[in-house]
């Protein structure tokens, strides 16, 4: 595998990881919640979760749940229902103002393992692996390590975009809580993200 090939895959891992989706809402709406440390940790959780979609398609397993559709439908809904969980969870939370000073409410060793959850029941990034590695893989030899080397590459990128996100989501955060009003309501908004993502995964399609 040449350089430009690794070069040309990784274009095409930033501009999909930049796209609206539901690692990057996670990742925001906990930033905003929370600080951009535990948007962080959340994005670290994602990026282990990661490697098992990349490790399911560097030996094939992805190929089986993308052929069962009733597998594929079973780890979507457990995924979407857990996103929902949370999003109950915020919403029961209420309108507590909160400081800039404030502790984080979940630590970030549960925000590392949501993020882990949440990627791992979300079915679509291992086919997205599936589909995505073999375009950048040349010729047959080592087409296992190819892949794995293409699964790397995405995950370092999709971490260090993560990263950037949270300080500025961060960032948005101290703007927000300036106001009384959005302050109350923070809990309400990290509902309505994760309402928004598990309803996507939901009525996904393959």
């Amino acid at each position: 595998m040449d350089n430009l090939s690794i070069l040309s895959f990784l274009v095409a891992a930033v501009l999909l990881t930049l796209m609206p989706g539901p690692d990057i809402l996670f990742v925001i709406a906990q930033s905003i919640s929370q600080n951009a440390r535990a948007g962080i940790s959340t994005a670290l959780g994602l990026c282990t979760g990661l490697l098992v979609h990349i490790s399911a398609a560097v030996v094939g397993i992805s190929a089986i749940i993308y052929s069962s559709a009733t597998i594929f439908t079973m780890v979507k809904w457990a995924g979407a229902i857990y996103l929902l969980y949370l999003a109950v969870g915020a919403f029961r939370a209420g309108s507590s103002a909160i400081g800039l000073d404030e502790k984080p409410a979940i630590s970030y060793s549960k925000l590392y393992k949501k993020g882990i959850i949440m990627n791992v029941l979300n079915p679509k990034v291992s086919i997205f692996f599936l589909a995505l590695l073999p375009q950048f893989v040349h010729g047959t030899e080592n087409v296992p390590w190819q892949m794995l080397l293409l699964g790397l590459v995405f995950l370092i990128q999709a971490f260090v975009i993560f990263a950037t996100v949270s300080g500025l989501a961060s960032r948005v955060r101290q703007v927000l809580v300036r106001s009384s009003f959005i302050a109350r309501h923070l809990n309400k908004i990290e509902g309505s993200l994760y309402t928004v993502i598990g309803v996507s995964i939901a009525f996904s399609e393959r």
